[in-house]
């Protein structure tokens, strides 16, 4: 019998973090170009809302990181997560967007990837949250993706193109 290999929590947030792309992707492409700007509630966001919130968020995640990874207590910025990004035009495709998304987190998981062990638990200090380990942000990330991945999957679903 072969032996349990040990949880190893580093290596599965990075796995979540690396596919979380991919998932996006899948998901969207099966949408019309024409339902991709639909919400299916007026409070609620469209898929390329979506999208480009997440390639926003990316941005501002990413920042935090290289922060952490270069300076001791280094101060991170805070921002809302909760309002679409100010930056976003009507006009911007939503497959340019998931592009832009899937790159930078690429470059995402690539630093994570570039770390020490000891250096997971380098910290940031946040105006609000305080003291934040690189392990937390990137902990902070996969729980966000899964949120927007299960609300993606949801307006989809909704305006998916039916199959031939």
């Amino acid at each position: 019998m072969r032996p349990v290999p040990e949880y190893d929590a580093r290596a599965w947030l990075l796995k979540a973090l690396r596919e979380t792309a991919h998932a996006m992707e899948s998901l969207v492409w099966n949408v019309d170009d024409d339902a991709l700007d639909r919400r299916p509630e007026p409070d609620e966001w469209s898929c390329r809302e979506l999208v480009a919130h997440m390639a926003h968020m990316e941005r501002r995640y990413t920042d935090w990181l290289e922060r952490m990874g270069r300076t001791d207590d280094a101060p991170l910025k805070p921002f809302d997560g909760d309002t679409p990004d100010p930056s976003a035009n009507a006009e911007d495709d939503a497959f340019d967007l998931m592009d832009e998304f899937s790159v930078q987190r690429q470059q995402t998981v690539y630093l994570l990837w570039s770390l020490d062990v000891e250096d997971w638990d380098r910290r940031g200090v946040h105006p609000y949250l305080g003291p934040l380990s690189i392990t937390q942000v990137a902990r902070e990330m996969n729980e966000h993706d899964l949120a927007h991945l299960w609300q993606l999957r949801r307006v989809c679903d909704r305006f998916e193109t039916a199959s031939v």
